[in-house]
């Protein structure tokens, strides 16, 4: 074999070798390479306890309980609702009706977040939030998302 095919051979095994770890990098993501679920995809997905998500949507009105320690509220996208239990200190903007992003582990009583992230102005609203209350109906096609019409 000469030095110009063994060269070949070499960066043929290397590109296979290297399209190969890709895929199997791609394949194990391939659930997680989302940034977020609307609670109607969790409901569909029927994804089991102990699975680490997050989800986004609107604080339902009148669903924020707080005592000394945790804060309940839930999740909506219109169509279905996932409770969340968070321990820490909820953002300033935080409220209901407005959007919502929460980190956590599932568990057969909702969400137990262990990171919640609130819009931050007046009209601001994560893209994906927006295509979720579209796909469910909820969206309102005048309002002025980032300043940028929808």
């Amino acid at each position: 074999m000469t030095r110009k095919k063994k060269r070949l051979t070499l960066i043929a095994a290397a590109m296979v070798v290297l399209g190969t770890a890709a895929g199997l990098v791609l394949y194990a993501l391939r659930d997680n390479i989302v940034f977020f679920y609307g609670p109607s995809e969790i409901v569909a997905k029927d994804l089991p306890p102990g699975t680490h998500v997050r989800i986004g949507g609107l604080v339902k009105q009148g669903s924020l309980k707080r005592d000394a320690q945790t804060a309940r509220f839930e999740v909506t996208d219109g169509k279905h609702e996932i409770a969340v239990t968070y321990g820490g200190a909820l953002p300033d903007l935080f409220r209901e009706g407005q959007g919502v992003v929460a980190e956590g582990v599932l568990s057969a009583a909702g969400l137990e977040a262990t990171q919640v992230l609130a819009k931050h102005d007046e009209r601001y609203m994560p893209k994906e939030v927006v295509d979720a209350l579209k796909k469910s109906g909820r969206w309102q096609e005048n309002a002025d998302v980032g300043g940028v019409a929808q």
